[in-house]
């Protein structure tokens, strides 16, 4: 006779985690409502009974919920507003909602993901914050959480998942060679934040640059970031306390690299007359700032799109999720008023 094997039930997960199945019931449908402590102990009382929401109810409200969940690492950036955009414009012309979740504030990252996608508030999952834990991201689109996930923006190394992105790795080599072909020779490069892959890639894009231009990379010209405008108005005060200064900046942003002009402009210097700069993403600000930037221009509102179609395709068609899809998007310079040649730099 075959044993058959109990189902685990929300009382099940109630006595492992030492709470009521209304806690239970809570801290799956309204997590904002219980404290972080116990939607610690009721995720892992649900990983450790193996329980699931109710299977039939689950499948009837996906196919009525229709939403996707966006996950951001700052909703304040204004990087990620186009790119919600069109990821709205895309889910709406698919017939889907789109909830946001910003992750700046969150202790715990991927645990809010996971009380997200677990109440079934939403469908799947598209990741614009190449940061959070890959093992944690495993168990939640493995079983038996198996959610949907698409990342965008910021790749996740070796995770396998389905990603659409910049090639920031190219984009910093010919922001770097834009500079170098103007004549300059010292070119500085103001950092996105520590561990960062987009900043890390620009970085290797900037240093491939010199390197094939037979320039070093000198150390005390890798200006501390953090995609700000704080850390870019701070970079500008340790280069003014340079001894020999570059004549040109390549910035893993453009909000940094209007924060190192701004700085500038207190101490008295000009761009492009005393320094050529080059941002990276052409922000709105950009095109209008005094002087107007010189940027990498990101296909953020085509990234949005591809990003939002590739998720839902994955919704709606399971053939889609048995192998990673990886899609790379090209950004285009535009050259405007901050960069200059080397001489009419240095004349008058």
């Amino acid at each position: 006779m075959t044993e058959t094997r109990k189902t685990p039930t929300i009382q099940d997960v109630a006595r492992s985690a030492n709470v009521s199945t209304a806690t239970v019931s809570r801290a799956l449908s309204s997590p904002d409502r219980v404290s972080e402590s116990t939607r610690a102990r009721v995720s892992e009382a649900i990983r450790v009974t193996g329980y699931t929401l109710n299977q039939a109810a689950r499948s009837l409200r996906r196919r009525t919920a229709k939403t996707i969940l966006v996950a951001l690492p700052d909703i304040r950036n204004s990087f990620f507003s186009s790119i919600l955009d069109a990821v709205e414009r895309e889910a709406t012309n698919r017939g889907y909602g789109v909830l946001v979740a910003n992750l700046f504030l969150a202790r715990s990252p991927a645990q809010r993901l996971q009380d997200y996608m677990l109440s079934n508030r939403a469908d799947g999952l598209l990741l614009l914050d190449g940061s959070l834990d890959l093992s944690s991201l495993h168990s939640l689109v493995r079983p038996p959480n198996s959610v949907p996930l698409v990342v965008a923006c910021e790749e996740i190394p070796n995770s396998g998942f389905h990603t659409v992105l910049t090639d920031n790795l190219s984009a910093g080599e010919r922001a770097t060679r834009h500079l170098i072909d103007l004549g300059h020779r010292q070119i500085a490069h103001l950092l996105g934040p520590e561990g960062n892959v987009v900043a890390r890639d620009r970085l290797a894009g900037y240093t491939n640059a010199l390197t094939q231009a037979g320039l070093p990379v000198q150390q005390q010209w890798l200006f501390r970031g953090n995609f700000d405008m704080e850390s870019g108005f701070a970079a500008a005060a340790h280069f003014m306390s340079l001894s020999v200064r570059p004549t040109a900046v390549f910035a893993a942003n453009d909000e940094s690299a209007i924060g190192f002009l701004s700085g500038l402009r207190q101490h008295g210097l000009t761009c492009p007359r005393d320094i050529s700069m080059v941002g990276f993403d052409d922000l709105g600000v950009a095109a209008h700032y005094t002087p107007p930037l010189t940027t990498m221009r990101q296909p953020r509102e085509l990234l949005g799109r591809m990003a939002a179609e590739m998720l839902i395709d994955i919704l709606e068609d399971a053939e889609h999720r048995r192998s990673p899809m990886r899609i790379v998007l090209n950004s285009e310079l535009i050259v405007r008023e901050s960069t200059a040649h080397l001489p009419l730099r240095t004349s008058g």
